[in-house]
């Protein structure tokens, strides 16, 4: 069975990808710089962030998308070419954290996103 994009919010994507706040869709979520801190509220819309429940699910979600990902690659690389265990750990240490630190953040905002648009009951006053 396909999955169809159409259940996949495409929107709620772009808002994650973005960073932004899922009430007004402008209010940067994250404090500055390279951090997965959240701000205490939107600063656009006084949206209280600190009732967000991400917990592990961002990071549960990206070992699922490099278990996926890599280990074939790292398998087929293996069986073509066959190097040294010490490019293995080279080569993909640098893509898996290179990926990690491009999307954790993304993804954060992305489930926090989800979280907001249903489950409303949680981020009433």
């Amino acid at each position: 069975m396909i999955f169809p994009l159409a259940l996949m919010d495409v929107e709620l994507m772009k808002l994650g990808w973005a960073c932004k706040c899922p009430r007004c869709r402008t209010g940067k979520i994250f404090k500055p710089g390279l951090t997965l801190e959240l701000k205490e509220q939107c600063s656009e819309c006084a949206l209280d962030l600190s009732k967000n429940d991400s917990a592990d699910g961002p990071a549960v979600f990206l070992i699922f998308i490099l278990g996926f990902l890599l280990v074939p690659l790292a398998l087929l690389l293996d069986a073509k070419l066959n190097p040294p265990l010490w490019v293995h750990m080279v080569l993909f240490g640098v893509i898996g954290l290179s990926i990690i630190l491009g999307t954790l953040r993304p993804l954060k905002a992305y489930i926090i996103a989800l979280q907001y648009k249903h489950r409303p009951r949680d981020w009433e006053s």
